[in-house]
């Protein structure tokens, strides 16, 4: 059976060292090494291309968050070692694959763990959680791992076997989501599916025109093209104006 390889960051050489000690104890484990900063972190994930990194995020300089704010590529998981709990940390929980207050027990380390060998635990068991307004998403838009807030998505649009975002401040990418898993999982009073191929936002809507065959075109605040709404959807668009 293949180890997992985990890479421990953590500015605290204390905190570094316990958790570390914890880790050899578990065999599944291969330890990948320990940074004490975001630079070093960064030098040893590209080194050596751990499984999962249990990041510290409160550190000098730069956060947990800003590691994962520069992380491109990166195949695999986060989990978040912190000794605070006002980080929203359901909002994180949705995707990260864990987060673990401290001190971390060795048996709720190795129930975070344990979700990496399972080979259905691609994201965290709260996967078909439903969102809230002010939520945020930890996941890959692009080639990069950031936190989404979903707040700030305007246009959702199907891109093959993925969606493409759209976001407020003019930024977009490829997140792996179906339309399936966005339609259930967004709060239905913010979001709407206007044809098979989109979701709009509706606090960004600044204009509905009539289009052809009664279709309908529906402008969106920073997207230049119209979107256009399916017959089989307008009805659905239109009682959340009523």
């Amino acid at each position: 059976m293949k180890k997992i390889k985990a890479l421990v960051v953590d500015d605290e050489r204390l905190a570094r060292k316990g958790l570390v000690e914890q880790l050899r104890q578990i065999p599944e484990i291969e330890l990948a090494g320990e940074a004490d900063s975001v630079p070093t972190a960064l030098e040893a994930i590209k080194a050596h291309q751990p499984d999962v990194v249990l990041l510290d995020i409160q550190m000098p300089g730069q956060t947990g968050f800003d590691l994962v704010e520069q992380l491109e590529d990166f195949k695999g998981k986060i989990i978040f070692v912190t000794a605070y709990d006002e980080y929203a940390i359901r909002a994180f929980e949705i995707n990260a694959l864990d987060y673990l207050m401290k001190p971390v027990s060795q048996e709720r380390l190795k129930k975070a763990l344990k979700r990496i060998s399972n080979s259905e635990a691609q994201v965290s068991s709260n996967t078909h959680e439903k969102l809230n307004y002010d939520d945020q998403l930890f996941t890959t838009l692009g080639s990069k791992m950031q936190f989404l807030k979903i707040n700030q998505i305007i246009l959702i649009q199907s891109d093959g076997d993925y969606t493409e975002l759209k976001l407020l401040n003019g930024s977009h990418g490829l997140v792996n989501k179906t339309m399936k898993e966005w339609e259930e999982r967004l709060p239905e009073n913010h979001f709407v599916r206007i044809h098979r191929s989109s979701i709009i936002n509706t606090e960004y809507i600044e204009s509905i025109d009539k289009w052809f065959n009664y279709s309908y075109r529906v402008k969106l605040e920073g997207i230049e093209e119209p979107v256009i709404i399916s017959r089989r959807y307008a009805k659905k668009l239109k009682k959340l104006f009523v």
